[in-house]
C-alpha cells in the first residue's frame, strides 16, 4: 500500500494485511497488536480482525491520508488535527512512537481523525518524543507547512518543550532508525538514508 516503507502492507478495501519484516518483528507485531486492542473505543485506531506469527489483519477504515492532505493544501487542517489528537493520546499515558500525518487517516469533509495507524513503536515515554517526530516529519518530508506548525502546537494545548529539547528528542529518533537499519542491512540502503537524515536533522536550527 501507498506511504507503507518498513513493512509489507496490503489491503483490499475490506482488510488490511500487515507483514512485520526487519529486526524484532515478533516483538513489533506484538506491541502493535496490543496496543490496537487496549485502545480500541478509546481514540480511533483499526478494529484487529486477525493475528498470526508473523502478520496483522485489520479492518479497512475510509478516510484521506494525511500526507496526501498536506499536499493538496489542507495543512492547517491537518496539524490543527494532529495536535488534537496527540493530546488525547498522551492523557491516556502513552506514546505512539512514530505520530505524525503520515500515519493517520482523516476524515474527507470535517478532517477528524479517522483512524491512527502503526502503533508498532508504541510504548509509555516522554510526551516529547511524540512532538518532536511529529515536527520532524513536517520539517523533513513538507518543509514548506513549517510555518504553520505553531497550529500543531497550540492544538496540543499542553506545554510543549523548547527547541533544545524537541531537536534532542529528533536526533535521538533519527539515531534509533538509523540503528534499526544497520542491524537489519549493514550498509545499505537504510543505512545510508538514515545517516544522511540525521546529518541533516542535526544542521536545523529553530
Amino acid at each position: 500500500m501507498k506511504h507503507g516503507y518498513t513493512n509489507s502492507t496490503v489491503g483490499d478495501g475490506a482488510l488490511v494485511v500487515k507483514c512485520y519484516q526487519g529486526p524484532e518483528a515478533a516483538f513489533r507485531l506484538s506491541t502493535e497488536s496490543r496496543y490496537l486492542r487496549r485502545l480500541r473505543g478509546r481514540i480511533p485506531v483499526p478494529h484487529v480482525h486477525q493475528v498470526t506469527s508473523t502478520s496483522l489483519t485489520t479492518r479497512w477504515v475510509e478516510g484521506f491520508h494525511g500526507q496526501d492532505l498536506l499536499d493538496d493544501g489542507r495543512a492547517a487542517e491537518v496539524l490543527s488535527e494532529c495536535g488534537r489528537m496527540l493530546a488525547r493520546i498522551h492523557r491516556l499515558g502513552i506514546v505512539h512512537g512514530d505520530y505524525g500525518p503520515q500515519n493517520m487517516l482523516f476524515h474527507p469533509a470535517t478532517f477528524e481523525t479517522a483512524a491512527i495507524l502503526d502503533w508498532e513503536w508504541a510504548h509509555p515515554g516522554r510526551p516529547v518524543e511524540d512532538l518532536a517526530w511529529c515536527e520532524w516529519i513536517v520539517r523533513m518530508h513538507h518543509p514548506e507547512h513549517v510555518p504553520l506548525l505553531p497550529r500543531f502546537f497550540a492544538a496540543y494545548g499542553e506545554p510543549v518543550p523548547g527547541w533544545p529539547e524537541r531537536h534532542a528528542a529528533m536526533l535521538a529518533r533519527c539515531r534509533d532508525l538509523l540503528g534499526f537499519c544497520i542491524r537489519w542491512e549493514p550498509g545499505g540502503g537504510g543505512e545510508k538514508m538514515w545517516r544522511e537524515r540525521l546529518d541533516a536533522t542535526a544542521a536545523w536550527t529553530e
